[in-house]
């Protein structure tokens, strides 16, 4: 078995499956490529990847009914790659299970960030999960509930605590409004954006050393959010 990081594309636009190869093979990587839904799944059930790069656009089967259907048995980190720009298409896609998003035209540079990501991401499922945050002053302790900027104690409430618990956990991935909500107040409140907007100001304020410029919580319009941290 090979130890280089392993990437199944799964995008029926051959220019992108040369392009993509090309770029990530010259950084070291393995790619398997796929043109079908059906063709991926399989692959991806029988080669166990690092990574999924995802178009949404297939011939057989749409690419949101793919990222659902490999979530029902894997949290191998997912990133869509699509032409696809809308924000409603961005959010179907990441509340069904994706990690992150990147529009066609892509820049090199950014999609190796996006990849980048991932792998840690996917490191971190194969092993131990990092407990200890590191975001500029902020450190993150998981275990111990505790957060620090600098050698100061940050408090916070509860579900301020689960909420940044929440995000920094998946620090680098875009979190769905939706899928924050579920996770931190319950599917009964999956609607509720104002809950987030008015917690998400109070975490700001007490995170931030400008609340209004956030480094650490970035907003992502229309979409949800992503925690930026050191690593």
């Amino acid at each position: 078995m090979s130890n280089e990081p392993h990437i199944l594309v799964i995008d029926d636009e051959p220019q992108i499956q040369r392009a993509v190869r090309t770029i990530l093979t010259e950084k070291g990587f393995r790619v398997t490529t796929a043109s079908r839904g059906e063709e991926g799944l399989t692959l991806a059930a029988t080669n166990e990847p690092d990574i999924i790069i995802l178009d949404l656009g297939l011939p057989d089967m749409d690419g949101v009914e793919v990222c659902a259907r490999l979530r029902e048995w894997t949290q191998i980190p997912i990133i869509i790659l699509s032409v696809r720009d809308s924000e409603r298409d961005k959010v179907a896609a990441l509340d069904k299970g994706a990690d992150d998003y990147l529009t066609k035209p892509f820049g090199i540079e950014e999609l190796l960030a996006r990849v980048r990501v991932a792998l840690r991401h996917s490191i971190g499922r194969q092993g131990a999960q990092g407990k200890l945050i590191k975001a500029g002053s902020l450190t993150i302790d998981l275990v111990w509930h505790l957060i620090k900027r600098g050698d100061e104690e940050i408090k916070l409430t509860g579900t301020e605590y689960k909420l940044l618990a929440y995000l920094a956990a998946n620090h680098g991935r875009v979190l769905t409004h939706q899928n924050i909500l579920i996770q931190v107040w319950g599917p009964a409140d999956a609607d509720h954006t104002e809950y987030l907007r008015v917690y998400m100001r109070q975490l700001r304020k007490k995170l931030e050393v400008d609340p209004e410029r956030p480094q650490y919580i970035l907003t992502e319009p229309g979409i949800g959010y992503r925690f930026i941290s050191d690593e």
